[in-house]
């Protein structure tokens, strides 16, 4: 499921070549990649994170909900920490930056398509000091009435971005992210961002004190 035409053929075509793996469908946006998996019902699912409409966490989010069964791997620019952990969170099994060659893709649809995890070597070393520093209340505790997509907010807005900045990080438009945050002042009974700020760093989303 990716937006752009030559990425994404290019992708099926060598996907395709191996004979393990049957190319089913193509996606260029959220809406989409929720249409074409209830029509054609895959095992695997490769998905883009920057989609038109819906961001490609959201449908991973969806499409997990809808289909327990199925096995996702994240392709995409996107190689920040944020980013990276969004997709973890809405139950991604790999994620792999664009820039990995074919066998290094095969490699890794292989592997989450038979039950594993696969994380490029560029996000090894991220994923290992995210979890070191994973001692502290888990948000999802901390908020429990908070929405996932919520949550990503918070902890983006309490890493001090601003809204246009979140935005773009999880390929919505400004307006998007203003309401949700509306709905975060309403469920932290906070009436300004600095003070979610604050209830998010105590529940340890954002930066952290060294």
């Amino acid at each position: 499921m990716d937006d752009h035409p030559l990425f994404r053929e290019g992708l099926a075509a060598a996907i395709d070549l191996d004979d393990h793996f049957t190319v089913v469908a193509e996606a260029a946006s959220g809406e989409a990649a929720l249409t074409e998996t209830a029509r054609t019902d895959p095992d695997l699912v490769v998905m883009d994170l920057c989609l038109p409409g819906i961001s490609g966490i959201e449908a991973t989010r969806r499409l997990l909900t809808a289909h327990p069964h199925l096995r996702i791997m994240v392709m995409t620019m996107s190689e920040d920490d944020d980013s990276l952990l969004a997709a973890m969170r809405a139950g991604a099994h790999g994620y792999l930056l664009k820039g990995a060659l074919r066998e290094e893709v095969l490699r890794a649809l292989h592997t989450v398509a038979r039950g594993g995890a696969v994380f490029g070597p560029q996000m090894t070393e991220r994923l290992s000091a995210l979890f070191a520093a994973f001692g502290r209340t888990p948000a999802k505790e901390a908020f429990p009435t908070l929405t996932a997509r919520e949550r990503d907010i918070l902890d983006l807005l309490a890493a001090g971005l601003t809204y246009r900045q979140i935005a773009q990080r999880l390929c919505v438009v400004e307006k998007t992210v203003r309401n949700h945050v509306g709905a975060i002042f309403s469920k932290l009974q906070v009436h300004d961002r600095a003070a979610a700020i604050v209830r998010a760093r105590d529940a340890g989303l954002g930066p952290q004190p060294q």
